[in-house]
């Protein structure tokens, strides 16, 4: 009876903190990937409250350079590479506690490639992009682990700018929306490259070429698996295919900014797929804004959105309200309000301060209609232990509040 009371006094908590804090579903999982060669210890976890733009600082876990990660599909694991410039390069599998933000080690892999900068799962295999390797690696899970290493796939090199692309790199590599294929940017060579997902010993390799001088950098899918939009890092051009069954078709190039910054870093849809965001660093940092056609899927631009230093990388939540825009050379995590009609941006007046932010990635834990599903992270004993990791969804007091987005017109030296 006692176990009654106490499990009827909880959930009245609950929900009387959810109205006053926001509602479970608006409360988000977000961890930052990180360069530690500063003070920073590798990566934190927080909630974010997807509704008013606030995060709480959970944990934090001590890794060398996780510049960038993923959450599997429950939420539970990340993979994180260690981007160095040795033979200790590697990607981590992680343990993930939602109620905590709790991170432990479950196990590493060499990645056989320097400065591995991309890692992507499908529940069964994790790949990696190795930018000065000039490789993508494969692995198999086993469970969650990382089991064992299955192929290299190097990239090629002669592209026109013969100090940045005299070598092979590779900086990302996607499945395919269907699971039949494993796309990657050779960036060097200036082409996608299209590997067969296939468990045969004989795996297709096809290119795809786009324009001299593009150095493709990143890439997404539309919603519907249509299109594939491309940012190009030495171009700063986005080129717009239409794809089909793992063919490529280009349809359009289109420049996300004027000054020829040579800086392309990170490319995003909103989730509702009607726009598009790609940054540049280098050169008048921001983000350019582009109105996706639902029919054509060519994009018109709309705006661009000054940032603070270096945005590297940049994420927008699930519900589409907030973009947050990891700005490394500022120590700062910038929280901007997405205007869902035009896409335009306003930034917040308080970000998120982290050292060196490079990589922000959510995780949305959708709610069950099944009461009991509500109290899956909460574990019941005869004797239950008060503490704030009990209850994690709190909202911090420091409270954003919205401002004038600020400009920086100032050049960066590093790429």
């Amino acid at each position: 009876m006692n176990k009654i009371y106490i499990v009827a006094f909880l959930f009245l908590f609950m929900v009387v903190s959810c109205e006053e804090e926001g509602r479970l579903e608006d409360m988000i999982d977000m961890v930052v990937g990180t360069y530690t060669d500063g003070g920073s210890d590798g990566l934190y976890s927080f909630k974010f409250d997807q509704e008013n733009g606030v995060a709480k600082s959970k944990q934090s876990f001590k890794l060398t350079n996780p510049s960038y990660l993923t959450f599997n599909e429950d939420g539970n694991v990340i993979y994180a590479v260690g981007e160095t410039n040795d033979e200790a390069a590697c990607v981590y599998a992680i343990a993930y506690e939602k109620a905590t933000g709790k991170m432990s080690l479950i196990n590493s892999m060499p990645t056989g490639g320097e400065d591995p900068c991309y890692v992507e799962t499908d529940g069964k295999m994790v790949l990696t992009a190795n930018y000065s390797g000039g490789s993508i690696s494969e692995f198999f899970l086993k469970e969650t682990a990382l089991d064992s290493v299955v192929a290299w796939t190097t990239g090629s090199w002669g592209g026109p700018d013969t100090l940045r692309q005299k070598e092979p790199h590779i900086h990302c590599t996607r499945f395919s929306p269907d699971g039949k294929y494993i796309f990657m940017t050779d960036f060097s060579g200036d082409q996608m490259l299209r590997l067969d997902n296939q468990d045969d010993s004989i795996r297709i390799f096809k290119p795809f070429m786009v324009s001299l001088g593009t150095g493709p950098r990143h890439f997404v899918y539309d919603k519907e698996g249509r299109f594939v939009y491309l940012m190009g890092e030495l171009s700063s051009r986005i080129t717009v295919f239409r794809y089909n069954d793992g063919e490529l078709e280009t349809i359009q190039e289109i420049s996300t900014d004027t000054v020829n910054g040579r800086g392309g870093a990170d490319i995003h849809l909103s989730p509702d797929g009607k726009f598009l965001y790609a940054s540049n660093r280098l050169v008048h940092d921001g983000i350019a804004i582009f109105a996706v056609n639902a029919e054509t899927g060519k994009l018109r631009k709309v705006g661009y959105q000054e940032t603070g230093n270096h945005p590297r990388q940049f994420n927008i939540t699930p519900n589409g309200k907030f973009l947050l825009c990891a700005c490394r050379d500022d120590n700062v995590i910038e929280v901007y309000q997405r205007n869902q009609q035009t896409g335009l941006l306003k930034k917040m007046r308080k970000g998120i301060h982290v050292d060196k932010p490079v990589c922000v990635q959510f995780h949305l834990t959708l709610p069950s209609n099944d009461i009991d599903d509500h109290w899956r992270t909460y574990q019941w004993s005869d004797s239950i232990q008060w503490n704030d990791a009990a209850f994690p969804w709190q909202v911090a007091d420091d409270v954003a509040e919205q401002g004038d987005s600020s400009a920086r017109q100032d050049g960066h030296g590093e790429q």
